[in-house]
């Protein structure tokens, strides 16, 4: 017999605060798995390649592409005012505070979390994980701690280097090719950004880099527990794409947030 449309919601909000305390108490115990020993060298070397230099080719495209975009866009803006000099500290201030924080989580989340989340949905549905388990070896421990350390260390370098190669970009398309003097652009950057600024971006770095191995990860290892995605190999590509989707707009919600208690 078909459920009445206030039992479905009922069903439904259930569903979603269970899956809210279930998030957290993993959040909790993949942050607790870091500092239990003993610590997994390897592993992290192993993701920290993964995440962090498997990502480098991806990065320095968005990066440079977004760097010419806003030398070119900036240029066509501040030139109406006759302020060109002032296109090296509108490129920079918004790589540092926002482009490149965003752009960078987003990216690594669909190269790097995607991947994440695919694996421990695999290793869920073909019961590896629950054989860790019987063997009381930790999970987090053995799987998940390892990954978060790594993305806390990749995401902010990553981050960092997005920002460098999009001021790049945005001096040959604002100075080599828009013929903005070179002089002003640097020094407008010197004046314009501060250690607040730099501040900002990178504590936006690590708050990403922790909700993209949350939420990737989480995603994958509760597969056989969630809502409406059955259990099989289907499963594993819905809550990929959940993970993502999720991710992403937890990324632009979280920017926003932040943005307006630090700034």
């Amino acid at each position: 017999m078909q459920a009445n449309p206030i039992a479905r919601l009922g069903n439904t909000g259930l569903s979603v605060i269970s899956d809210l305390g279930r998030m957290g108490l993993y959040l909790l115990q993949m942050i607790e798995g870091c500092f239990r020993p003993p610590f997994r060298f390897a592993e992290f070397m192993r993701q920290l390649n993964f995440i962090g230099v498997g990502s480098l080719v991806v990065i320095f495209f968005t990066a440079a592409s977004t760097g010419m975009v806003l030398g070119l866009q900036g240029y066509y803006s501040l030139h109406k005012f006759g302020a060109e000099g002032m296109l090296g500290s509108a490129v920079s201030l918004t790589l540092i505070m926002e482009l490149g924080p965003v752009l960078t989580a987003l990216m690594v989340t669909g190269r790097a979390g995607s991947a994440m989340c695919a694996e421990l949905g695999i290793m869920r549905i073909s019961e590896q994980i629950d054989a860790l388990d019987c063997m009381a070896v930790d999970p987090f421990r053995y799987l998940i701690s390892p990954k978060l350390l790594a993305a806390l260390i990749s995401i902010p370098l990553l981050t960092a280097f997005f920002d460098v190669v999009g001021i790049a970009g945005g001096y040959i398309a604002g100075v080599q090719l828009m013929g903005v003097n070179p002089g002003s652009y640097f020094e407008g950057m010197r004046n314009s950004v501060t250690n607040h600024d730099i501040w900002l971006g990178t504590v936006k770095s690590f708050v990403f880099a922790v909700m993209v191995v949350w939420i990737c990860t989480g995603r994958g290892y509760f597969v056989h527990q969630l809502r409406g995605v059955g259990f099989g190999a289907g499963s594993v590509s819905k809550v990929t794409t959940q993970a993502v989707v999720f991710s992403s707009i937890s990324v632009l919600i979280f920017d926003y947030l932040l943005t307006a208690v630090l700034l």
